[in-house]
């Protein structure tokens, strides 16, 4: 059988990722490749590296971006600050905190685990119960931005907990970076991994990671070799480093960082205060049209993630028939939920690019016409006029 060349649709992104990409970060992938130690690359790798530095808020010089997706990110943060037998807290609220417990393991540590319920905040006292429970631990773990609930947790109380206790600290910013606060240097962080595929609108494939000068000192000092070699900060250090001369470490995916590159000077130019109050801004636009159709928020209010919204599915409504209906009768992609949630919730993205008015409206219009002809016991006529005057700042 003849194979032709792939042409997907066009759809809307706003599940919990991949989200719009920009026109500008597809055109900017579309440029001719050249070689990842040519000069002109390496000065471009430069340029990443600084703007980066910009959506974390650092000043950190091991700051660029992993060859691979946001999982990678994670688990070069542990892979190089883990060795055998280190003891480390878990804060788990969600999917993705089990998966820092995982990493702990199979660096051969020790995950000492601090529960909170999913759809709510890392507990403060309750990592602080854990610290002083367990006084031989060496690093503190905890999910930002849990991409399965849509929670946020306060990074800097967390952070400062750990310190005081002497753990080095482990954050997942996925799904924050470049859509909320994130403070790098201000909250103290020591290693944060996060993706591309989020409020930076580019394509899945990248992972920026950013390291303290405690945490590069600890991956430079350890009693014995990363356990992966081609995540070993100590060698893509030398591929990534300052300077023109390069050692190869591997091909870097040229034209991803290309479009990552694109991606960082957007963000620059809207300001990244800018980006944080536009993605607040369009989330109590989705919430007041969600809310007026009926629908209610699994997050409390103070601890919500403005780019990710998960609300309940209503009573009798077939979570999967819903999603698929949007999908081809709208070109609309929104998220099932994950884990405990799964099918329980719906989780609706406002990040990076599709974090604008008329996905919004378009968003609210889609649902209600699909619930509304599946009968489900929502408000009807309503929604949009909420969204609209909320877009309008009325």
């Amino acid at each position: 059988m003849a194979i032709s060349s792939f042409n997907p649709p066009v759809r809307t992104l706003m599940g919990p990722g991949p989200s719009d990409v920009h026109p500008r970060i597809l055109e900017a992938m579309s440029r001719p490749t050249i070689g990842h130690l040519d000069p002109v690359f390496v000065h471009m790798m430069e340029e990443v590296k600084e703007l980066l530095q910009y959506a974390f808020q650092t000043r950190n010089q091991l700051t660029l971006p992993v060859s691979a997706p946001g999982s990678a990110g994670m688990e070069t943060c542990f892979a190089n600050l883990v060795e055998p037998g280190d003891k480390v807290i878990v804060c788990q609220n969600g999917v993705f905190g089990g998966r820092m417990k995982e990493n702990v393991e199979r660096c051969g540590g020790e995950a000492v685990m601090v529960q909170d319920p999913w759809g709510r905040a890392v507990d403060p006292q309750k990592l602080e119960d854990a610290l002083k429970a367990n006084p031989d631990a060496k690093l503190v773990a905890f999910v930002h931005a849990e991409t399965s609930t849509g929670a946020q947790s306060d990074a800097r109380a967390l952070v400062e907990l750990a310190h005081q206790h002497d753990c080095l600290t482990i954050v997942d910013a996925v799904t924050s970076l470049g859509g909320t606060p994130v403070r790098v240097d201000d909250w103290g962080i020591d290693a944060i991994y996060s993706g591309t595929q989020k409020c930076l609108s580019c394509t899945p494939g990248l992972s920026p990671v950013s390291f303290s000068d405690a945490a590069a000192d600890k991956i430079k000092n350890r009693s014995r070799k990363v356990q992966s070699w081609f995540l070993d900060m100590n060698l893509v250090i030398g591929y990534w480093g300052g300077g023109a001369k390069r050692t190869y470490h591997h091909t870097a995916p040229i034209n991803a960082l290309y479009g990552l590159h694109e991606s960082l000077v957007m963000l620059q130019e809207e300001g990244i205060e800018n980006a944080w109050a536009r993605h607040a801004h369009n989330h109590n636009a989705l919430k007041a049209g969600l809310e007026a159709l009926g629908l209610t928020f699994v997050v409390p209010e103070t601890e919500r993630l403005p780019q990710l919204n998960a609300v309940t599915i209503p009573e009798g409504v077939d979570d999967a028939a819903v999603r698929t209906r949007l999908l081809k009768e709208f070109n609309l992609e929104i998220g099932a939920g994950l884990g405990d949630l799964a099918g329980k919730v719906w989780r609706i993205g406002l990040m990076g690019h599709a974090s604008r008015a008329e996905n919004i409206v378009l968003c609210i219009a889609a649902l209600e016409a699909v619930l509304a002809d599946m009968g489900a016991s929502i408000n009807t006529g309503v929604a949009l006029g909420a969204a609209q005057k909320a877009l309008a700042g009325k």
